[in-house]
């Protein structure tokens, strides 16, 4: 067995290994693969690798480990956290120490950046998964035997609504909601930093500066005042978004909802479930029928409005002294 730092050169056989373990039900696209890691400033060179087989050269396995730059600690992230993004050893070439050692060559990498807990997935906005899917039973046992524990389940809901079914605006009083145009593009940066710092306010940045123009969020107002937001995505998106990332299983266009929030001064008052329903009509008036909530462990207060589970995910994570 061969490793090597991942390359450029590599994506196009990664993106062959990924689909031929993974394709039937989290089927990857090239663009996807770009923006999620060699996109990502996070990436970590020296802790991504891909092996090759004896002979052939042909990649078997690969990981991808990223961490959290200094950039981040504006938003309030922790310098001491990173990621293993993707792990994948091919089948027929398991229970021979490949994937260890890739894991091992991302977690030294990892340590001597001075990282001290280490998450599978879930890195940030431009993650692949956010935790191991539920039914790979054994991935999730081999993680746990190098001291990976479990911490929470979410999931991926979904609902298909009929070519005739209509999702009208809800009624909120002197409470609107609207998509965002350009020109509300210092008012959501305001709003965000002021009322969701953190994760939500940099992935809410970066999607100006990749080209966003506002049709991805819905804004909720009051007397033209800016107190909720949800964002929404589709397939002309300027990020592909968590919740549209499997879209080639589907022959019609798939819709993405989330994430959402209101001002803590204005909850109480069912803003929330409404915003969600604002978001809806807005992906049903572009033609959407398909449409999904990602990463989320409030299954009963989307179950209202009709979504079922579709995929779950466990978050796993592992600490260092």
């Amino acid at each position: 067995m061969l490793l090597e730092q991942l390359q450029d050169q590599h994506l196009h056989e990664v993106l062959s290994l990924w689909n031929a373990e993974l394709g039937d039900s989290y089927p990857l696209r090239l663009r996807l693969l770009q923006q999620n890691v060699m996109e990502d400033n996070r990436l970590m060179r020296d802790g991504s690798w891909v092996a090759k087989a004896p002979g052939t050269e042909k990649i078997i396995g690969f990981v991808i480990a990223k961490k959290s730059g200094a950039e981040d600690e504006r938003f309030g992230l922790s310098r001491d956290v990173g990621w293993v993004h993707a792990l994948i050893t091919a089948s027929a070439w398991r229970a021979r120490g490949i994937g260890g050692a890739l894991l091992e060559r991302a977690e030294q990498a990892l340590r001597a950046a001075g990282i001290k807990r280490i998450v599978l997935g879930n890195d940030l906005h431009r993650r692949m998964f956010p935790g191991i899917p539920d039914e790979l039973v054994e991935t999730k046992r081999w993680f746990e035997k190098r001291g990976y524990v479990c911490r929470e389940q979410v999931y991926d809901l979904i609902k298909v609504y009929e070519a005739d079914e209509e999702a009208c605006l809800p009624f909120m009083g002197e409470v609107t909601a609207r998509l965002a145009s350009p020109h509300d593009r210092d008012a959501l940066m305001d709003f965000m930093s002021r009322c969701f710092p953190g994760t939500w306010d940099c992935q809410h940045r970066d999607y100006w500066e990749q080209g966003g123009t506002g049709r991805e969020y819905v804004v909720l107002e009051k007397r033209e005042k800016l107190i909720g937001f949800c964002r929404i995505n589709d397939a002309h998106s300027p990020l592909l978004a968590q919740n549209v990332y499997w879209a080639p299983l589907f022959e019609d266009e798939l819709g993405g909802i989330g994430p959402l929030g209101i001002d803590e001064h204005y909850r109480g008052h069912r803003y929330g479930i409404s915003i969600v329903q604002a978001a809806i009509h807005y992906l049903r008036k572009r033609g959407i029928r398909r449409i999904v909530i990602d990463t989320t462990p409030f299954v009963d207060f989307y179950g209202k409005l009709g979504y079922e589970v579709w995929k779950k995910y466990v978050k796993y994570d592992k600490g260092f002294e």
